[in-house]
């Protein structure tokens, strides 16, 4: 064991409770949601920031040592990366994420630069024995994702939002639903259930007024896939129900093409009947019409409204009504009349 003073824990630590010294070991086991310490060796104008644990925003410098979680990305605006195979002290990885995954970088998008290089110090590790100094590998998460976990609503609705791709206004107009239901007297939850770790959205969620949040790391997850992703959704679901909030808010991150499994997740069927209404948040009116046609195509779903990007002006609008029979509302400028449409589903117009 050696000890290390670090510099920043990465919020995809958020339970794990660790100081800013910490104990490592050589022995690194290559295995997703695994904490290590990393040492920066380089600088960066763009995408140069990583989220603590506290939720703050901080600028990464090189020379930093940095606590992060071993995971793979697959992004489209952002970077692509795999996880090693075998590590040891001394090795150089990138950090692939703002929430602080750590892999191999294999392809990275112009507008964010190459990333931020990492030496490997070790693995980070956890004396859960009282009385003991016996260490093991601190992993991400404050639960066990069930594989076989059940879906159980209580009767709780969900409303969930389904974008074209990442960056199509699916967090955005999560909050505007979320304040809108809270100022009408509901009693909102909230989740994110794809993507890569990175608490800011569910932060966000908060912010807008939702009362109990939850995100995929919760249960251990770094990087979501098809073949995870419904059985966590299922854990979330059942985790936030049982608080018996009035409604859930439900956040597929990425987009219905993407890596992350949201495909999979909206062809369970047991997750699919629980949907009261989905929201679908797209980039431009092509790709409106494109996610409405896998919506109703592949999954049986009428999408309730169409939101993001698409929707920023009455040109958008205009032609997402004649070409695919939807409302369309934008978050940003008519959060307001977004979130009625959702409380009237409901049966919870505003007075």
């Amino acid at each position: 064991m050696k000890s290390i003073v670090v510099d920043k824990v990465a919020s995809v630590a958020q339970h794990n409770d660790l100081a800013s010294e910490l104990r490592l070991s050589a022995d690194i086991p290559c295995e997703e949601g695994v904490l290590i310490a990393v040492r920066v060796l380089n600088n960066k104008s763009r995408y140069n920031q990583l989220e603590l644990t506290s939720g703050r925003m901080a600028t990464v410098t090189m020379g930093d040592i940095v606590v992060g979680a071993l995971g793979h990305r697959n992004a489209l605006r952002g970077y692509s990366g795999h996880l090693p195979t075998e590590l040891a002290k001394g090795d150089h990885l990138q950090i692939l994420n703002i929430g602080g995954v750590i892999g191999i970088c294999d392809s990275a998008n112009p507008d964010v630069g190459a990333p931020f290089d990492c030496e490997v110090l070790g693995t980070v590790l956890e004396f859960p024995y009282l009385g003991e100094r016996i260490g093991v590998p601190a992993r991400v998460g404050s639960a066990t994702l069930d594989k076989d976990a059940q879906l159980k609503m209580n009767g709780v609705p969900v409303v969930a939002l389904a974008g074209t791709c990442m960056d199509s206004g699916k967090t955005a107009a999560a909050c505007a639903i979320v304040g809108r239901l809270r100022h009408l007297g509901l009693n909102v939850a909230a989740c994110k259930a794809t993507g890569v770790s990175l608490r800011r959205d569910i932060l966000a969620m908060e912010d807008a007024g939702a009362t109990d949040t939850m995100i995929f790391s919760d249960l251990g997850i770094v990087t979501t896939t098809a073949e995870n992703g419904p059985a966590l959704t299922r854990s979330l679901l059942t985790d936030l129900g049982a608080k018996a909030p009035d409604i859930i808010v439900l956040e597929l991150g990425d987009g219905l093409l993407g890596a992350y499994g949201v495909a999979a997740i909206l062809a369970d069927e047991q997750i699919r009947d629980a949907l009261t209404a989905v929201v679908l948040c797209a980039n431009d009116p092509v790709s409106a019409w494109g996610g409405a046609k896998i919506l109703r195509d592949e999954y049986n779903i009428e999408p309730a409204v169409v939101t993001g990007p698409a929707t920023d002006n009455d040109v958008g609008v205009q032609q997402i009504a004649e070409r695919i029979s939807l409302p369309a509302i934008n978050a940003l400028s008519n959060g307001v009349a977004l979130g009625d449409k959702i409380a009237a589903l409901l049966g919870r117009e505003a007075a």
